[in-house]
């Protein structure tokens, strides 16, 4: 079974990714920093964990507010630096762990968390900026990482409770997960801070050492405060200590502080600090059971002949196929593919495969593979095949056999004004297997 072998609780501030890729190790004033880490690194080589779950919030790099969500879980198989604007830091990506992410997406979800879930979206200072002064990563970094982003710019954010919850749920979905990993829960934000308006510059020491009391002793009370009580205190954008909650509700109720820094060398209090339970994990039963919670939802379904339900194995497994086919709702793309489907499936970097299934309009061998079957109907709409002769060649019959377990015959697909030619009666048409 997984184990959580301990928690680390980081500020993300682009200071430290500054420090380090400027070499300031020697400098006075970015000295602290590393000084701070050092106890880290040294914690990480000994523990050895497998995976690190990264909590952390995104600074409008790659999460934009056309689609802001509150709790977005990183499933991916990789995950690379973002560019913030002036260019992506020389780091390497880092792998992912797929299998624990869908785990742990399926646990928080059957725990009434209504996450989201994201791949291939580059992750910005909020990750690497710490995990940089956290571990080598020459030529690769030694763990994989699941990412948890926060949505905490853009009120109404999840409160402190909320999030403290969420740790301890984290904590049933970790301990449940069959394989034998070591996984390190990392928290990072703040502390004190606030980098907008006429109080921007703000910090307050005394509550930088007072929270750090209270999250290793009581983090209870912190729990029941509120954003503004923690704006007031440690700055509004040093609210974001709320993502440190998650980690501290992950670990148990009673934690052990291995290591505690802090500096302030200009806008944001520096912290790192390390937390060990003081427990073994939680007992087999209540894991069983939680395992069975996790699968009530779909039980049964399996039984249902010719279904396959899009879960986010078979999201991660086809992303590249389902991104090729989602990109058909742009004109360039579409045009692209008519012209020229090879050069389009090269651009793409399909597998032989994947190029095969598309090529073949293998409509329920796409379906087998992992593409949903929305982008299916997109792809109908391109090379105007209708979504009845779809339908038809997924349960193996001609569209004259399915149209006769229809009410009418009629034909219609997802095609806008613009489409071309609708060859529905031609026989190549319903062609697909």
């Amino acid at each position: 079974m997984a184990k959580i072998i301990g928690g680390i609780a980081a500020s993300h501030t682009p200071t430290i990714g500054f420090a380090f890729d400027r070499d300031k190790r020697s400098d006075p004033v970015w000295q602290p920093i590393f000084e701070a880490f050092a106890p880290v690194q040294d914690w990480i080589a000994e523990q050895k964990p497998d995976v690190l779950l990264f909590i952390y919030n995104d600074h409008v790099t790659s999460f934009f507010f056309d689609h802001y969500s509150a709790f977005s879980l990183g499933v991916g198989e990789r995950w690379a630096v973002a560019d913030e604007g002036g260019g992506a830091r020389d780091l390497p990506a880092i792998a992912g762990h797929p299998g624990l992410a869908a785990h742990i997406g399926q646990s928080l979800m059957a725990d009434e968390f209504d996450m989201s879930f994201f791949q291939d979206k580059g992750l910005d200072h909020g990750c690497f900026s710490p995990l940089s002064v956290m571990c080598p990563h020459a030529p690769q970094w030694p763990v994989q990482l699941v990412p948890l982003q926060m949505g905490v710019l853009q009120f109404p954010i999840p409160s402190a409770r909320r999030c403290y919850k969420l740790g301890q749920a984290l904590r049933r979905a970790i301990e449940s997960y069959p394989e034998d990993l070591r996984v390190a829960i990392v928290a990072t934000g703040g502390l004190s801070h606030q980098v907008h308006g006429e109080r921007a510059g703000f910090n307050n020491p005394e509550w930088d050492a007072r929270f750090l009391d209270l999250f290793e002793r009581d983090p209870e009370q912190l729990a029941e405060m509120t954003h503004a009580e923690y704006a007031a205190l440690g700055g509004f954008e040093g609210a974001e200590v709320i993502m440190w909650l998650v980690m501290r509700g992950a670990l148990a109720s009673q934690v052990r502080c291995l290591h505690r820094s802090y500096y302030l060398p200009s806008m944001t209090g520096i912290a790192a600090a390390i937390y060990a339970p003081a427990d073994s994990g939680l007992p087999a039963p209540v894991l069983q059971r939680h395992r069975a919670h996790m699968q009530l939802q779909l039980a049964g379904a399996e039984a249902l002949e010719g279904t396959h339900p899009f879960t986010l194995e078979r999201s991660v497994k086809a992303y590249r196929l389902n991104r090729f086919l989602h990109a058909l709702i742009e004109p360039g793309a579409r045009a692209d593919f008519i012209a020229d489907e090879e050069t389009a499936y090269a651009r793409a970097q399909l597998t032989p495969e994947e190029c095969r299934l598309v090529r073949a309009r293998d409509w329920r061998g796409l379906i087998h593979y992992g593409v949903i079957f929305f982008l299916l109907e997109k792809l109908g709409a391109v090379i105007g095949v209708s979504n009845l002769h779809i339908y038809a060649a997924m349960r193996g019959e001609s569209l004259e056999v399915f149209q006769q377990t229809r009410n009418t015959k009629a034909l219609y697909s997802v095609a806008g004004k613009d489409a071309g030619a609708l060859g529905w009666d031609t026989p190549a048409a319903s062609t697909g297997s």
